[in-house]
C-alpha cells in the first residue's frame, strides 16, 4: 500500500490531505507538524482571533478527530529533521508536550527520536518563519513576533485587556493588521517604518499613503523614515524602543519585518531553490516524488512565465489541492491569480494580481479614495495586471476576469464607476 507523507502544519498541508482523500487516495497518509496543534490557517491570527472575536474552531482547519476519521496519522510536536529523496525516507524527532500521534484508531503518543519514515510521495508544506531583527533587546520579555498560533495566544494575553502601549517595528500587512486590532482593543499603538510609506512594496506609494491616513485617523502614531536603534528594558522586561535617539515607551513590542521560507529540510535534501523551493507548475520539486506547496514554494506560474512565491492565504488554499492531484499523477497546474484580503478598522479590501507586473504598472482609480470606497487597477500596456477593491464588494470575480483576459481596456471606461465592469469584459 502506498504511503504519502505531508510535512507542515498550515492550510496547504490540510487542504492537500483533504484533497488526497477526496480524490480517492486510499493508501496510508501521515501529516507531520512541529507545532502542537492540528494544521491551521493564519489570517485570523492578526485579526479576529487576536481580537478575541474568533475561536480555535475558526482557526484550526480540521480537528484532530477528523484525521482519525479519515485514516490519516497526525503527528504533532514532531519535527522532520532529515529528508533522503534517494531512499524515500524522512527522519522524525518528537518534541514532546503536544498532542502526539493521532491515527485511524485515535490513539495518542508521539513520534520517536530518529525514526525513519518511508514514503512513496512526500509534500513539503513547511511554510515560513518570522524574519529576525538583530538588534539589542530583541530577547526581552514582551518582545514578540507573530507567525504561529502560540505567538497569537501570547500576544492576545498582552493586549486583550487594552490599556497597553504597543510598538510595532515594521508596517507590512502583519504590522498594519495587528496595529488596527490592538487599537480596537483599546491599546496605544506606534508603528515604526524605515521606508517612506507603509505597504509601498505591496501596493505602491499612493495606496500606502491611503492606509497611513486610515491608521492616523484611528489614533495610530505611524512614523516613517525612522531608524530603530535598539529595544530597551528593565528587569528583563521591555520598556521602550530607541528610535533616532528618542525612546518610545512600550509595554509590548511586535517585530514584523517579514518572513523567510522554512528551508532547512529542503536544503538538507539539496533541492533546487530560489526564494523558496523551486517547483514547476504542477508543484514538483527537483527531486523525484517530492512536491512543495504554500509559503515555502516558489512555483513556476504558466501565465507570467516566471517563478513566484506568495505567503498569502489563497496561495495555501489553492496550492494544496494542486499538489495533491500531482501526487496522484492527475493533471494539475497552479495557475491561480495571487489573491489577498485584509480588514483594518472600517476598511475591507481584496487584492488580486501579479506583484512582479504590478510593480511598474500605471495606477488607475475608479471611485473615491478619500471616502475609501474605490477600486484601484494596475494597468501595464493597457492590460489590467492587478486590482484592489476597497469597501466595494462582489466585484473580485470581475476583477480577476479582467486580469485573466489579457485584453487591452479603455482607461476612461475603467475609471468610470458608471461603466459596469462586465461591459469592459464584453469588449
Amino acid at each position: 500500500m502506498s504511503h504519502f507523507v505531508i510535512v507542515g502544519g498550515g492550510l496547504a498541508a490540510a487542504s492537500a490531505a483533504e484533497t488526497l482523500r477526496a480524490e480517492g487516495f486510499a493508501g496510508e497518509m501521515t501529516v507531520v507538524t512541529r507545532e502542537r496543534h492540528a494544521p491551521y490557517q493564519r489570517p485570523p491570527l492578526s485579526k479576529g482571533y487576536l481580537a478575541g472575536n474568533e475561536g480555535l474552531d475558526e482557526v484550526i482547519v480540521h480537528p484532530a478527530q477528523w484525521y482519525a476519521e479519515q485514516g490519516i496519522e497526525l503527528r504533532t510536536s514532531t519535527t522532520a529533521t532529515h529528508l533522503d529523496p534517494e531512499a524515500h525516507t524522512v527522519t522524525l524527532r518528537g518534541e514532546g508536550g503536544g498532542e502526539g500521534r493521532e491515527g485511524s484508531d485515535g490513539s495518542g503518543g508521539s513520534g520517536g527520536d530518529g525514526e525513519r519514515l518511508r514514503y512513496d510521495k512526500l509534500l513539503l508544506a513547511t511554510g515560513a518563519v518570522s524574519r529576525t531583527l538583530p538588534i539589542e533587546g530583541a530577547e526581552l520579555a514582551g518582545v514578540h513576533t507573530l507567525r504561529t498560533l502560540d505567538d497569537a495566544d501570547a500576544l492576545r494575553r498582552e493586549l486583550g485587556g487594552g490599556g497597553r502601549s504597543l510598538v510595532l517595528i515594521g508596517s507590512g500587512w502583519i504590522g498594519m493588521e495587528v496595529g488596527a486590532t490592538a487599537r480596537g482593543l483599546g491599546n496605544a499603538v506606534t508603528i515604526l517604518e524605515r521606508e517612506a510609506m507603509p505597504l509601498a512594496a505591496a501596493v505602491g506609494p499612493e495606496m500606502g499613503a491611503m492606509f497611513q491616513r486610515l491608521h492616523e485617523a484611528n489614533g495610530v502614531d505611524l512614523r516613517t523614515r525612522v531608524n530603530v536603534e535598539r529595544i530597551v528594558g528593565r528587569d528583563g522586561r521591555v520598556t521602550g524602543v530607541v528610535v533616532d535617539g528618542e525612546t518610545v515607551p512600550a509595554d509590548v513590542v511586535l517585530i514584523g519585518v517579514g518572513a523567510v521560507p522554512a528551508m532547512e529540510l529542503a536544503r538538507d535534501a539539496q533541492l533546487a531553490e530560489g526564494n523558496g523551493i523551486l517547483v514547476d507548475a504542477s508543484l514538483r520539486t527537483s527531486a523525484p516524488d517530492v512536491f512543495a506547496a504554500g509559503d515555502v514554494a516558489s512555483a513556476f506560474h504558466p501565465v507570467i512565465a516566471r517563478h513566484q512565491r506568495s505567503e498569502h492565504w489563497a496561495n495555501a488554499l489553492n496550492a494544496g489541492p494542486v499538489a495533491a492531484r500531482s501526487m496522484l499523477d492527475l493533471p494539475a497546474r497552479f495557475a491561480q491569480i495571487p489573491y489577498f484580503y485584509t480588514d483594518q478598522f472600517d476598511l475591507g479590501m481584496e487584492l488580486s494580481g501579479y506583484p512582479s507586473l504590478m510593480a511598474e504598472a500605471q495606477l488607475v482609480i475608479r471611485g473615491d479614495v478619500q471616502k475609501r470606497e474605490f477600486i484601484a487597477f494596475w494597468v501595464d500596456h493597457g492590460r489590467v495586471v492587478g486590482g484592489m477593491n476597497v469597501n466595494v464588494w462582489d466585484v473580485n470575480e470581475q476583477v480577476q476576469e479582467l486580469i485573466s483576459s489579457g485584453e487591452v481596456v479603455d482607461l476612461a471606461a475603467l475609471r468610470d464607476p458608471s461603466t459596469p465592469l462586465e461591459r469592459l469584459l464584453a469588449r
